[in-house]
């Protein structure tokens, strides 16, 4: 039987999207995909009633974190999160948001508290959340937050990063309007961000020495400020002090040459200078079985790289495999030497 701290903590995401369906595949199918052991934070009725809308026959059972590992080989552990909840997909609830913010909440306390080893987290209606006084621009920030007020004084810095098998990709700036980016890029963003992502790289991803390619902003790198003089006055001096720290960074490269397959062979993970820039070329290259997985953080945190898919919730028509990626990735990566 696994422990509680081999168990992962899932939040069950927007109710009426695909993260119920998510998990109860995912339970269903467990021992074909070899998945970890998991619970969810969630409402167990709603789970019930999104099994039996499928068709399915999960059995879904309330439990406690600690109880979770004991029961997962015959039902789907359900931590009860919030109030009962109407199972009603594809329809925006805002009575639903508190409940899914309650369910990330409990799954970081659960990770602090020894009682789950990592978290995996199912999408969320970022817009529905902020009719109810949601103030973060995304899931990346708000762990952010919480690993500062759980973890006082450790390293909570959070960095998105997609993972899949042929492609990992960090983009520098986030979930910010792209007229807003040549303003927020300074040098400084960028040494930090890639000095975390080559830290996590050796520490939980095993590389000795990972290769960084770092893009450019403008067209074709700039053209040597002919484009733009971000790349040679911002870019190209970050560049410079990572190589200094003994970290190995290449570029600024124009980003339309960077993610053919003999180009990928070149470096470990690519930086971007603005969100589109390096998730477009990853999940087009592994929508499927890309993980998007939370870097700078003193707690494993992964998600599938996909949004709620409200058309799907609740047909049967949904694929797994992101999702399941997501569960061994959070898996491996709290115990580094799976890897």
């Amino acid at each position: 039987m696994a422990r509680s701290q081999e168990t992962l903590a899932v939040s069950m995401g927007e109710p009426a999207g695909i993260g119920p369906d998510l998990a109860l595949l995912a339970w269903a199918n467990r021992k074909n995909l070899k998945l970890p052991v998991f619970y969810v934070r969630g409402d167990v009725e709603l789970f019930r009633q999104r099994s039996a809308r499928l068709g399915m026959d999960v059995p879904v059972e309330a439990a406690t974190p600690e109880e979770a590992a004991g029961l997962f080989s015959r039902a789907l552990p359900l931590v009860q999160t919030g109030p009962a909840l109407e199972d009603r997909p594809g329809e925006e609830q805002a009575a639903s948001a508190q409940s899914v913010v309650s369910a990330i909440e409990g799954c970081v306390d659960d990770v602090r508290k020894g009682l789950a080893s990592s978290l995996v987290t199912c999408p969320i209606n970022k817009s529905a959340l902020y009719k109810t006084g949601f103030s973060f621009p995304g899931h990346t920030e708000y762990l952010g937050a919480l690993a500062e007020k759980n973890w006082p004084g450790a390293p909570a810095r959070p960095v998105m990063m997609i993972a899949g098998p042929d492609l990992m990709v960090v983009p520098v700036t986030i979930h910010i309007p792209l007229k807003d980016v040549p303003e927020t890029l300074t040098t400084e963003l960028i040494v930090e961000t890639a000095e975390i992502t080559a830290a996590d790289l050796k520490t939980r991803f095993g590389f000795t020495a990972p290769r960084l390619a770092i893009c450019g902003l403008n067209p074709h790198a700039g053209e040597n400020g002919s484009m733009g003089t971000e790349d040679r006055d911002v870019i190209a001096p970050a560049i410079e002090q990572l190589r200094a720290k003994g970290i190995d960074a290449s570029g600024p490269h124009p980003a339309d040459t960077l993610f053919h397959p003999p180009a990928r062979t070149r470096y470990d993970c690519a930086l971007g200078m603005y969100h589109d820039q390096v998730l477009v070329p990853a999940k087009t290259i592994g929508f499927d079985d890309s993980v998007n997985v939370t870097l700078g953080l003193p707690f494993v945190r992964t998600s599938p790289d996909h949004g709620t898919a409200y058309s799907l919730a609740g047909t049967g028509r949904v694929r797994i495999d992101s999702f399941a990626a997501s569960l061994r990735m959070a898996d491996a990566l709290a115990h580094p030497e799976r890897f």
